[in-house]
């Protein structure tokens, strides 16, 4: 790389609430180059599985249905039946159905780790295309190429992470989420309903 030349990566703030990684070009400032952003995101299917398994942390005084959740965060009620069949699949979460149905943690909050969760979400996170199994040998230089060993090392370390996390982890401060999602505060906080 010549002695000028300007390439790299940087971690910054958040950019609507999502984590926002800069990448810095290989082209001098000089010469019109810098710093542009690329901010990284989940699936809008892993967003609300998240934001359910919080609201369902938080709500532990007894079943809690798809609408209570959608009204809470201003959410699509039918995307939430999709994250709720998935979490109810995977035995993350118990549904009750019928009249006075709902849903509940099947597990404590500390038992819930967020890199399972997210990796049971992106199932196909395949960051570049020769990733995708189906597509092996879609690339030219595919058996050469240095930059998917990087590219995976980076999923792997952004998954590794959230493996350090659990649901428990993410609850803090607690009484204000519950206040900002319209959950009673005379509700006991942490401990689900089974």
């Amino acid at each position: 790389m010549a002695p000028n030349a300007y390439f790299g990566y940087f971690q910054g703030g958040t950019l609507n609430g999502r984590h926002k990684i800069a990448r810095i070009n290989n082209v001098s400032p000089e010469q019109g180059g810098g710093i542009e952003s690329v901010t990284m995101r989940l699936t809008v299917f892993s967003d609300y599985t998240l934001r359910t398994l919080l609201y369902l942390a938080l709500r532990t005084d007894g079943l809690v249905t798809i609408d209570e959740i959608a009204k809470a965060y201003g959410i699509s009620r039918n995307h939430l039946m999709k994250v709720v069949h998935n979490l109810s699949r995977t035995g993350i979460v118990k549904t009750v159905r019928g009249k006075g149905g709902g849903m509940t943690l099947a597990r404590s909050p500390q038992e819930i780790n967020i890199g399972a969760v997210v990796r049971e979400t992106e199932k196909d996170s395949h960051v570049v295309e020769c990733f995708d199994p189906e597509r092996a040998g879609c690339c030219q230089i595919d058996t050469a190429c240095s930059l998917k060993g990087a590219l995976y090392k980076a999923r792997e370390a952004f998954f590794g992470v959230l493996d350090d996390y659990t649901l428990d982890d993410l609850l803090g401060p607690r009484q204000r989420m519950a206040e900002m999602l319209g959950i009673g505060l005379n509700e006991p906080l942490g401990t689900p309903a089974l």
